[in-house]
């Protein structure tokens, strides 16, 4: 007999992933932005954000199992993402959603052992995110940053092989290492002087912080739809070599 699953998006506060797993103790959590074998919901138009449309994909795909979905709605994801909790409950889907606004005071106190470590740029990322539900103790070693990586997890995560052990993460990967979903100022953050690559994806608001970002920074601006072409790849590729 298959699990039940508790579908989730985004960044979800530790003491609501703990009371879960307490009413649900057999229950596996399964995040809805990651893209899988789905087949289309077509729910949304074509030309949409490639995260919401995974939601969409894998909320209906799993249906059946899905006894619950944890469903950030605030400044910590997007409207976007307000929409979907919406629609969905249309759907029948038993949907609780959440709400964060944090601001963080005092930066000098935040925690991101792993943004700032010398582990792969990818291997970061699935750390951060793995942790939302199942944290993790793990021992890096802090590096100073010859790059960073500012942005959200991509859909395509073969982007993150381009960049060196040295690279930082920067960014809501960032904040949500932090705690700090839905804090702005931390967010917009990166060190003066990093060559910092801004990503977002196509179709996301996120592109807005990230092209003004990357002008004020001196960066590279970069958003792709789906899965990154050879050219997205030699663009990046060619900033990491010439600075």
């Amino acid at each position: 007999m298959k699990k039940d699953l508790i579908g989730f998006w985004g960044y979800v506060d530790p003491e609501i992933v703990k009371l879960n797993k307490k009413m649900y103790p057999d229950a596996t959590f399964i995040d809805l932005d990651v893209g899988t074998d789905a087949p289309s919901s077509k729910i949304v138009p074509d030309s949409y954000c490639k995260i919401i449309k995974n939601i969409f994909d894998n909320a209906f795909f799993y249906k059946e199992r899905l006894i619950k979905i944890l469903a950030p709605i605030g400044k910590d994801k997007c409207d976007s993402g307000f929409f979907a909790a919406n629609i969905l409950k249309e759907f029948g889907f038993n949907v609780e959603t959440l709400f964060y606004e944090v601001i963080a005071q005092d930066y000098s106190k935040l925690n991101t052992p792993i943004s700032k470590s010398n582990l792969p740029l990818k291997k970061k990322i699935e750390i951060i995110t793995a942790n939302i539900i199942d944290l993790k103790e793990i021992k890096t070693t802090q590096v100073k940053p010859r790059f960073g990586f500012w942005g959200v997890p991509p859909h395509d995560l073969s982007i993150l092989e381009l960049f060196p052990d040295d690279t930082h993460v920067y960014g809501w990967t960032r904040c949500v290492e932090a705690n700090y979903p839905a804090d702005i100022n931390l967010e917009m953050f990166v060190d003066e002087g990093v060559p910092t690559v801004f990503y977002a994806q196509t179709f996301c608001a996120k592109n807005q912080l990230a092209k003004y970002l990357a002008d004020k920074y001196n960066g590279l601006y970069v958003d792709v739809d789906g899965i990154a072409n050879n050219s997205v790849k030699a663009k990046i590729e060619a900033f990491l070599k010439l600075r």
